[in-house]
């Protein structure tokens, strides 16, 4: 399968938006799910500002899965003594395209450039059909999330 991961630019932003909601609907077992105009706009504010980056999977010209690493810094500590993390969030390939690697590439990907920027502790939520993949890719479970330190 010829599926490109490329990062999410500007020009992006609508085929981001529209897998996350997507996303969101699903994990949440609501197909009908409805977003308000506030959560919208502060979504869209979020990806065009905030402190992220996505990754895209494109089939040809169609944005079929996304995953964003979202950027905390804390007070640094022993452990983490830059005190940059991440958190890996909204991580989803359409259900026709998944078995395939792809939520895999998406995810070396952010984790590449993630260590390169100093980051030391990446954090996530797994859904339960999630938690084999992070697992794989070196995360550890706990109770409240999963995490990997570099």
């Amino acid at each position: 399968m010829d599926v490109e991961i490329r990062f999410a630019e500007k020009n992006d932003l609508q085929s981001v938006l529209e897998l996350r909601y997507e996303m969101l609907r699903i994990v949440n077992n609501d197909p009908q799910m409805t977003f308000s105009e506030q959560f919208r706009r502060a979504t869209e504010e979020y990806f065009a500002e905030g402190e992220q980056f996505t990754v895209l999977a494109l089939d040809g010209k169609n944005a079929i899965g996304c995953a964003t690493m979202s950027m905390i810094v804390l007070m640094p500590t022993g452990d983490h003594p830059f005190g940059k993390r991440g958190h890996l969030m909204n991580v989803y390939v359409k259900e026709c395209y998944r078995r395939n690697g792809i939520a895999e590439r998406m995810v070396d990907a952010l984790l590449y450039r993630i260590k390169a920027m100093g980051v030391t502790n990446v954090s996530l939520d797994a859904t339960e059909s999630g938690r084999p993949l992070y697992e794989k890719l070196g995360f550890t479970p706990s109770e409240e999330y999963m995490e990997m330190n570099f």
